[in-house]
């Protein structure tokens, strides 16, 4: 609908357009606003007062910049520092709902590095999972898993479109009490991009963790592509003490 004729300035009127959209749910967090163009020719106005607009709900934190284009800023999921916590203990804890669609799930053997980290024969079955993780319908992360089949049995029974491996394997008896986390910042592969959502090359955080059960023995081998906009890793640093010339 054109603006020319609105008594406000015409770069707020955009501006509130723009924000209506994102505060009915039109346009959703993490999607990407219409071309500068396409805006002009939609609501009658000049590119510099499409640009202006953009400008200003980048300054009030509703949208970012990424590429070449702008896109509706979300809410990044945090995990609580120093607690190793599926990503539905999370999303329970925030009262968002965790979905998930399921991209493998099945049993195979086991590689010769995998029976090595997991210590169990080359050949062993092996459960493995991947999902798009979604919160309220909004996709957040890949997630590649990997279990030993014998430590959740009735895998293949169970519905991971909803329900969490962790509590899976902790009803099996097996769940995991401490990880080794390793988090990286790269860019997505297409692949990547297109099942979450993001432009090509976007930035995402890629975890690698390697989860034990009480024993000391590895239960999951997992490997997590986040979206870098919607989650946020938290840790609690400890600067160690030294001592030079035998003082501290």
């Amino acid at each position: 609908m054109p603006l020319q004729q609105a008594s406000q300035p015409l770069y707020h009127r955009v501006y509130r357009e723009i924000a209506k959209g994102i505060e009915s749910g039109v346009l959703h967090p993490g999607d990407r606003l219409p071309s500068e163009r396409a805006l002009c020719e939609q609501l009658g106005v000049s590119r510099a007062t499409v640009r202006r607009a953009v400008e200003q709900l980048t300054a009030d934190g509703l949208v970012e910049a990424r590429g070449r284009g702008s896109f509706v800023r979300g809410d990044a999921v945090s995990e609580p520092p120093n607690t190793l916590m599926s990503l539905s203990e999370v999303a329970r804890a925030r009262g968002l709902a965790p979905t998930s669609t399921v991209l493998r799930a099945e049993v195979r053997a086991a590689t010769i590095d995998e029976a090595d980290a997991f210590s169990i024969a080359p050949g062993a079955d092996l459960f493995e999972l991947e999902r798009v993780r979604m919160l309220d319908g909004l996709p957040i992360s890949l997630d590649h898993n990997r279990v030993p089949a014998r430590l959740l049995p009735d895998a293949a029974a169970i519905d991971f479109t909803s329900a969490s491996l962790y509590d899976a394997l902790d009803a099996a008896g097996h769940g995991p009490v401490r990880a080794d986390y390793d988090l990286e910042a790269r860019a997505a592969a297409p692949p990547e991009a297109e099942l979450l959502g993001l432009a090509p090359d976007a930035p995402v955080l890629c975890a690698t963790t390697v989860a034990l059960g009480d024993e000391g023995r590895v239960v999951d081998l997992g490997r997590t592509v986040y979206r870098a906009d919607r989650y946020r890793f938290q840790a609690t640093l400890m600067r160690r003490a030294h001592r030079y010339g035998g003082r501290q």
